[in-house]
């Protein structure tokens, strides 16, 4: 019988299940997600489920897409659809020369939450190393995520897949418009998160810098709404304080920039307007140093996030002397 297998004919023989074919290609059925003439296969079901004469079979996995320390950041925690985590910097796992130096960076960032993309599994060398072997989602919180999708359709598609390879609900949704800009497409984006919504997803959501968009996402359901800071993988920092802020005032849930930031001075920045968290990748796997980088985005993080509890002194028109002024000699 002849199939299509992740995009390519491949000839089989009669008699397979999916669990079959699995084991013919040597891939953990741990570790993946199947679907099938676009009905995902329940793990329970890959031994009871056929391999057909011209089905349609698509494997994927998870790709490259410690806590920190202190009275103050035990604390305070974030709080995220029910979860409680002590790191506020959320880290994407892509852009890596290799999932070592993804793993090292990680740790180096002190992230509990990192995120993935949803891609084929490459079923001509299924012993290429995977990302949970060297990431381990036992020990950090998959935050699967629709990257390189352009609609609604295909985004709720790509988590539908996630949730069965992993199990995972908390998901982040982004909906691109455009190659150029990777800005979201916010009426693709509302269609793919009321669907996900409907269908028992927590749904983090990548978005514009809008506030009206923001809070009609929170009205919608929304767990936790994420307003770009600049283009993806730009490195510009945040262009648009303002907005950000009336985001942050107006919402009920946490508030995370993504996309956007480039050194660890727009981290702080952003923690400095009052942001929840903020999620990041480029700004790390592209530095010259990439661990060095992670380590530096923690602390400005960190630091961010003290000096906005600790509330700024008042911007002044006037010099202020530290010391008084009488009793001069």
């Amino acid at each position: 019988m002849q199939i299509s297998l992740n995009g390519e004919l491949r000839t089989l023989d009669e008699g397979l299940d999916v669990a079959a074919l699995l084991a013919s290609l040597g891939l953990d059925a741990r570790k993946v997600a199947v679907e099938r003439n676009l009905e995902i296969v329940p793990k329970s079901a890959y031994a009871a489920t056929p391999v057909e004469d011209g089905d349609r079979i698509e494997i994927v996995h998870f790709i490259g897409g410690g806590a920190p320390q202190g009275d103050i950041v035990d604390t305070d925690r974030l709080q995220l659809a029910g979860r409680s985590f002590s790191s506020r910097l959320l880290v994407g796992t892509g852009k890596y020369k290799d999932f070592e130096e993804t793993a090292r960076a990680i740790a180096a960032s002190g992230a509990e939450i990192v995120t993935v993309a949803v891609r084929r599994v490459n079923v001509s060398d299924p012993n290429q190393p995977m990302l949970m072997d060297f990431v381990d989602p036992k020990k950090y919180t998959y935050l699967p995520n629709t990257a390189g999708c352009f609609t609604a359709e295909d985004a709720v598609r790509t988590l539908r897949l996630a949730r069965e390879a992993g199990g995972w609900n908390l998901v982040k949704l982004e909906v691109l418009g455009d190659q150029k800009t990777l800005y979201p497409n916010m009426a693709e984006t509302f269609r793919a998160a009321e669907a996900l919504i409907a269908d028992g997803f927590e749904v983090m959501v990548y978005c514009s810098d809008d506030p009206i968009a923001a809070k009609r996402l929170e009205e919608m359901g929304c767990v936790a709404i994420m307003p770009l800071a600049a283009p993806i993988g730009s490195g510009l920092g945040i262009q648009n304080p303002v907005n950000i802020r009336l985001i942050i005032e107006e919402a009920k849930v946490p508030v995370l920039v993504d996309a956007g930031v480039g050194t660890a001075s727009d981290a702080a920045v952003a923690m400095e307007l009052g942001c929840d968290g903020v999620l990041m990748n480029t700004a790390i796997a592209a530095a010259k140093d990439p661990i060095k980088m992670a380590h530096a985005m923690r602390l400005a993080v960190e630091g961010g996030r003290l000096a906005y509890l600790a509330g700024r002194m008042p911007k002044k028109m006037y010099a202020d002397p530290s010391s008084p002024l009488a009793g001069l000699i």
